[in-house]
């Protein structure tokens, strides 16, 4: 078995710098940590703030701190530095060499899905973003590494995608529809999803929109790791 992890993000409409942080890191006992963050409202304020919450996580994960852990610390950090006027979600993604699990940690009212073969579960627990006070917790999942296994995180711009013309977006019916058509890499998945919410708001998004994929798949090839980023560049 192989992971394979995609992501595909856009800012909003007519505003340059996107309020979501995403980054990869390495973590100390194996593994990886994906960890995204969406601060509140748009542009380079909320950008200032996914990047102060970003920042603060992947420290604490590199030195080998819980991922549970370090999303408090992070929320603490952001309580501290705004008081408590702004917020940020988090999702962390990790995947666990040490306990051969992935392990998924959530400070975000938007729901997760987690699919195996034709059945797709939507995770929305009650979740509050970080910043809001310094008792904030984040809902944990832990999942055993079983081929197939595909989870779906996403940043706020999907759940309001649609909402302005009335329309919005389904996205546990989207996902269903773009896995029975086709078997989709996760980098399909992710453009895939993107797509669909940024037509719903006639190809001009309401908010920034961020997806992350997780894939369990067959393995395939050697043992080197790869990434491949793309950044398009205006002007």
């Amino acid at each position: 078995m192989e992971i394979q992890i995609a992501v595909a993000k856009v800012n909003k409409y007519a505003v340059s710098e996107s309020g979501d942080t995403l980054e990869v890191i390495e973590r100390p006992t194996g593994g990886l940590s994906v960890v995204l963050a969406d601060g509140q409202t748009s542009g380079r304020g909320a950008k200032a703030v996914s990047q102060l919450v970003v920042r603060k996580v992947i420290g604490l994960l590199a030195e080998g701190v819980r991922d549970g852990a370090a999303a408090r610390a992070a929320s603490d950090a952001l309580f501290a530095e705004k008081s408590g006027k702004v917020t940020c979600t988090l999702n962390i993604a990790s995947v666990d060499m040490h306990s051969k699990t992935i392990v998924l940690t959530r400070n975000n009212p938007a729901p997760m899905f987690i699919c195996r073969g034709e059945k797709i579960d939507s995770h929305n627990e009650e979740s509050i973003s970080l910043g809001t006070s310094r008792n904030v917790r984040p809902v944990i999942t832990e999942l055993g590494i079983e081929l197939g296994l595909t989870i779906v995180i996403f940043s706020d711009g999907i759940s309001h995608a649609g909402e302005r013309r009335g329309q919005p977006m389904n996205v546990g019916e989207a996902i269903r529809s773009i896995m029975e058509d086709q078997d989709p890499t996760p980098q399909q998945l992710a453009d895939s999803l993107l797509a669909h919410a940024v037509s719903l708001d006639d190809n001009r998004p309401v908010d920034d929109v961020s997806v992350l994929i997780v894939k369990v798949s067959e393995r395939t090839g050697d043992n080197v790791r790869r990434m491949t980023v793309r950044l398009p560049i205006n002007g």
